[in-house]
């Protein structure tokens, strides 16, 4: 086994706390892929929220803000319409160090499997839902690119994001994640694929880091995993880690070899766990997960 001093909690489940219902009650039907910030006080979440295929897939991203992380006011929708979208996964919220507020979006090309990840940028969290989109990381005709995940110190600003080859129809759910660093969080150089699925395991199919923890020069990360195509939308959620190199990036990531955490529900689907800081040390996580009649809510409980 990996192991490192840092402890990254993961969910428990009998103590979670639904914060948004999913827009219908059958599988495809998600509310979730959370990713949070705190800020003045608040904890801002950020989601999305999708239909079934057919029925519109990912039809927006929220952002809400919320003073006790569990019941939250909704302050900016950004629909799919506005990234000329087949469908939105996952954002990306990000306060930067000058104040100003950046949602990356991952937006679907219509009738292909390409993804690219376009940025909204304005001054409050209200403002996002008026911003022009422009893309900062587009993909090309080799691989899709989604998800992001972003993180800034003094050495700049860093992101890891699911990578989906395209060469095949059939092979697009396969995912690595790559690493990328930026002086800004705007232009991006790829640096490596920092996490990959392990042959034989319950990741083989693929892996999309969902949240990282920076602690001095040693970093920690949840990740989804599927081992299977058919697990595809159901990815369980384990632990990796690593270290920062010479020149102030990250190296590559290793899997902790344990189980993964899932819901208590079949096809026990938890992924997209997202991390805050409370004053008191502990840390409140968020994340999606399926529940009884196959759609998919969005959690959150204290470790």
């Amino acid at each position: 086994m990996t192991t490192g001093t840092t402890a990254l909690p993961l969910p428990r489940w009998e103590d979670s706390t639904v914060v948004v219902e999913p827009p219908g009650t059958e599988p495809g039907a998600w509310s979730g892929a959370p990713s949070t910030v705190v800020a003045d006080g608040q904890i801002y979440l950020a989601y999305r929220l999708r239909l079934p295929i057919g029925a519109g897939r990912g039809i927006a991203n929220v952002v809400a803000r919320s003073a006790d992380g569990l019941r939250f006011t909704v302050v900016a929708e950004i629909g799919k319409d506005g990234f000329g979208a087949e469908s939105l996964e996952r954002p990306a919220l990000v306060r930067t160090p000058e104040g100003r507020w950046r949602l990356y979006v991952s937006a679907a090309t219509p009738g292909t499997k390409h993804w690219r990840v376009d940025l909204l940028e304005a001054a409050t969290p209200e403002g996002l839902a008026d911003a022009v989109p422009r893309t900062v990381l587009a993909g090309d005709r080799e691989q899709g690119v989604k998800d992001p995940v972003l993180h800034h110190d003094e050495h700049g600003w860093h992101l890891w994001a699911s990578v989906h080859p395209l060469e095949s129809w059939d092979d697009a759910d396969r995912m690595t994640t790559r690493y990328a660093t930026s002086p800004d969080g705007v232009r991006w150089t790829w640096q490596r694929t920092a996490l990959s699925g392990r042959p034989g395991t319950w990741d083989a199919r693929g892996v999309r880091v969902t949240s990282v923890l920076v602690t001095g020069d040693e970093i920690i990360a949840s990740y989804d995993g599927r081992a299977t195509a058919g697990e595809n939308w159901e990815e369980r959620t384990g632990v990796a880690r690593g270290v920062r190199l010479a020149d102030g990036t990250f190296g590559d990531l290793t899997a902790d070899d344990r189980d993964p955490v899932g819901s208590p529900y079949p096809p026990f689907g938890l992924r997209y766990l997202s991390l805050v800081g409370l004053p008191d040390g502990r840390q409140r996580l968020y994340y999606e997960a399926t529940r009884a009649d196959g759609a998919h809510d969005l959690r959150t409980e204290v470790a």
